[in-house]
């Protein structure tokens, strides 16, 4: 029996539930706890332990003894090598004084012009230099060496790099010049931990950094404020993953605060691609409607999101399409649901295949259909979905 099967089974019998009770009020079938209880299945998903663990009320993490995500896939390994091998090289002897901060600076706005279009495989291309480069900058470059490895970690953690990528976030960490910049490191690492199923860690290193950050709201900059809301609805995400919905509340309370205060969506000035405000906040409530299975919610949400005042990421648009389609997809509604997933890999086909949301959508349309379309097929294969 797996760490997760026995712990479900003991927590129910305390809770005095049959088998079938915990299947009716989590909304997982009965033959998947069965066979989680007897050690038939071994790779179970987040979501299914977060209902289980909802309804045992009990923290996610109590359920979990392995990672929440598989590694890269095939191919991932090969194509970022060279970024890997710059990572753990060691500092040169003789440092290059060739590069200059103004010269690298222009460099890396094309890295992360790929990183925010998700053209993962020309940003592999371009990151080993860029870093090599970075490594042989004086005091002067600080700060760019910094984004650089903040933006190499975010990179890595999108294609599930996760032991590679956390070397980056703790070298950028290192070298941040205060906080605003090292909240930056600590978001993406938290984001990092969440991914793996860490979601203590997460949830514990955010709420530390959040009232570390906490500003006087009448004073702070704007910066400051989206330094602090970000780190708040980063440990609202692993909160409401965790089955602590109370914290996660609170936490997105505050966020709430913070937004009001700016007024509008802003480029966090510490940050590459991140951007805050109130459409933010309304973009993550949508999630977490979905992590407390109110598909009807998170669609109703999603129609009152207003337009973009800063133009967000391309992870940030293409989660809030998988969160759709999956919303989608538990209601019944398999067309709209795959004609969304479809959407989001044409936008973002290089990091679709990364995309542990995208295989829930659209497991869930292939087990709601009789039939399966080719492009649905075609799907599958490049999800890796088992049929």
């Amino acid at each position: 029996m797996t760490y997760a099967g026995k712990t479900v089974k003991g927590t129910r019998k305390l809770r005095g539930l049959t088998q079938k009770e915990l299947a009716e009020h989590s909304g997982v079938s009965i033959s998947t706890i069965r066979k989680l209880e007897q050690g038939d299945r071994v790779g179970v998903r987040m979501e299914t332990l977060h209902a289980l663990a909802r309804t045992l009320r009990v923290p996610t993490m109590s359920l979990v003894a392995e990672r929440a995500e598989d590694g890269p896939v095939s191919g991932a390994r090969e194509l970022w090598a060279p970024v890997r091998a710059e990572l753990l090289r060691p500092p040169a002897l003789e440092p290059d004084d060739a590069s200059t901060p103004e010269g690298l600076a222009a460099v890396f706005e094309g890295a992360a012009v790929f990183y925010r279009d998700h053209r993962f495989a020309e940003l592999a291309n371009l990151l080993p230099g860029l870093l090599r480069d970075a490594d042989a900058l004086d005091d002067n470059g600080r700060g760019l060496r910094v984004k650089i490895l903040q933006l190499t970690a975010g990179a890595l953690t999108h294609t599930r790099q996760f032991d590679i990528a956390e070397l980056a976030l703790r070298r950028s960490l290192s070298d941040a010049r205060d906080r605003l910049e090292g909240s930056a490191s600590i978001n993406t690492l938290c984001w990092l931990m969440m991914r793996q199923g860490r979601l203590d860690e997460a949830l514990n290193l955010a709420t530390q950094w959040a009232d570390d950050l906490e500003p006087r709201i009448s004073r702070a900059t704007e910066s400051e404020l989206g330094a602090w809301g970000l780190m708040l609805l980063r440990a609202s995400g692993a909160a409401i993953r965790n089955n602590q919905p109370c914290v996660a509340a609170d936490m997105k309370k505050l966020a709430r605060s913070a937004a009001a205060a700016i007024g509008h969506e802003i480029e966090v000035g510490h940050e590459t691609v991140r951007s805050f405000g109130p459409t933010t906040v309304r973009l993550l409530t949508v999630e977490d409607a979905l992590v407390n299975n109110k598909p009807d919610l998170a669609l109703a949400l999603a129609a009152q999101v207003p337009r973009y005042s800063v133009r967000p990421s391309a992870s940030v648009r293409s989660r809030h399409g998988l969160d759709v389609a999956n919303a989608h997809a538990r209601l019944g509604h398999f067309a709209e649901a795959f004609d969304k997933l479809s959407k989001v890999q044409s936008r973002s086909p290089e990091w679709f295949p990364n995309q542990t949301p995208a295989r829930d959508a659209l497991r869930a349309v292939v087990n709601g259909r009789r039939s399966l379309t080719p492009q649905m097929r075609q799907m599958a294969d490049v999800l890796n979905l088992q049929l």
